[in-house]
């Protein structure tokens, strides 16, 4: 099967959606598919892999994005020979989807993986609150209702896609990691290795260090475990634009030998980062099914995080990790509780390991590709 995913980044970007991508390429084409991707801008990256198809674009600043108003001739004809098309942007990548399916008469799978109002409140805070939720109301449903199966990786994503007014069939399909290489790291790192006390208990984040991330609330709150757990660290692997910020933070609160900043790391790396942790933490509600949540499970690593939509349905209260309200003091009172229970720790730890199956991206591209299946017999089955 010939199948093609269409996206607004790749990379050299790295976010979520980018390691969902290629993670789900390179499983299809273990098992013999022809994965290719469809995308626009970094036009002279050289990319790793094969069939990672790049069109003209102008960045937008430092996001990572780009602005293309249309695939190239030849990406296009390429893209009109899928077997199936699968979108992971609904706007530029979507648009272009919908053309080329149109033309072709190619079935469109679209997975909304974001929930985009609430990107842009933080990264485009000059905006009235209202005006992204008025755009997208008007947008999403009839773009979905273009597509043969729309995919959501949480239940809470299914809740926001109805709150816009979406009434499409929507298969919910976590996100997948790649299970067995987060378990088993090929060089873990140690407490030495970052001048850490063996006896230094460490609390571990990983991602962009953006607006979104609630990384100054994570600090006020590790800023107060501190007091009640003196061995108790903070690792954050990562990079972005709150970077500068969030060390000032850590300065000013008296924090910087408890906390280290390691910038970012290449994901091959992240794996031997989270085996030198104790449990990882995440702050962040702007999430709809984090990967850093997902290898922090499939690494045996209990998780302290907020209720949100793909937080609470990967964090099991008391299983495999815990849950906070967002405030400082509650959250507080839960990494301290982690730092000084070490049962506690290897319960969670344990279950973290038994839930880490039901994440594997061989198993949620499984799914996936039966549906690609199913669609492409189905379009068969009308055009006969």
């Amino acid at each position: 099967m010939r199948i093609g995913q269409l996206t607004d980044c790749c990379k050299p970007t790295i976010n979520g959606v980018t390691h969902f991508v290629c993670l789900h390429k390179k499983v299809l084409e273990a098992w013999g598919h022809q994965a290719y991707v469809f995308t626009i801008g970094n036009r002279d990256y050289q990319d790793a892999e094969p069939n990672v198809i790049r069109s003209p674009a102008v960045p937008l600043s430092e996001t990572g994005y780009h602005l293309g108003l249309r695939y190239s001739r030849r990406a296009r004809k390429l893209a009109e020979t899928m077997d199936v098309l699968h979108i992971h942007h609904p706007f530029l990548a979507g648009r272009q989807a919908v053309r080329i399916a149109r033309k072709a008469n190619i079935p469109l799978v679209f997975t909304n993986h974001t929930r985009y109002s609430l990107l842009a409140r933080y990264y485009l805070p000059f905006l009235p609150e209202e005006l992204p939720d008025g755009f997208l109301k008007a947008y999403l449903p009839p773009f979905a209702a273009q597509c043969d199966l729309v995919v959501a990786p949480s239940e809470g994503v299914v809740r926001w896609l109805g709150s816009l007014g979406v009434e499409a069939p929507i298969e919910v399909i976590p996100n997948g990691v790649e299970v067995e290489r987060v378990a088993h790291p090929t060089a873990p790192l140690t407490r030495a290795d970052l001048g850490l006390p063996e006896e230094a208990c460490v609390a571990i984040t990983v991602g962009r260090v953006g607006p979104e991330k609630n990384l100054p609330f994570l600090l006020r709150a590790f800023s107060r475990a501190v007091e009640q757990s003196p061995d108790l660290h903070l690792v954050i692997v990562g990079d972005g634009p709150k970077r500068e910020n969030l060390e000032e933070i850590a300065r000013w609160a008296g924090l910087n030998d408890r906390v280290h900043m390691v910038g970012a790391v290449s994901y091959e790396e992240v794996p031997n980062w989270l085996a030198m942790a104790d449990f990882f933490v995440i702050a962040s509600t702007a999430e709809s099914h984090p990967l850093a949540v997902l290898e922090a499970i499939a690494a045996g690593l209990p998780v302290l995080g907020i209720p949100s939509p793909g937080i609470e349905e990967s964090i099991q209260d008391g299983d495999n990790g815990l849950l906070s309200p967002e405030n400082v003091d509650a959250f507080a009172h839960r990494m301290a509780r982690l730092a000084a229970d070490a049962d506690l720790r290897a319960r969670l730890a344990e279950g973290a390991r038994q839930s880490r199956r039901r994440f594997d991206i061989r198993r949620t591209s499984a799914r996936l590709l039966a549906h690609y299946e199913r669609l492409v017999e189905e379009r068969r089955g009308d055009s006969i």
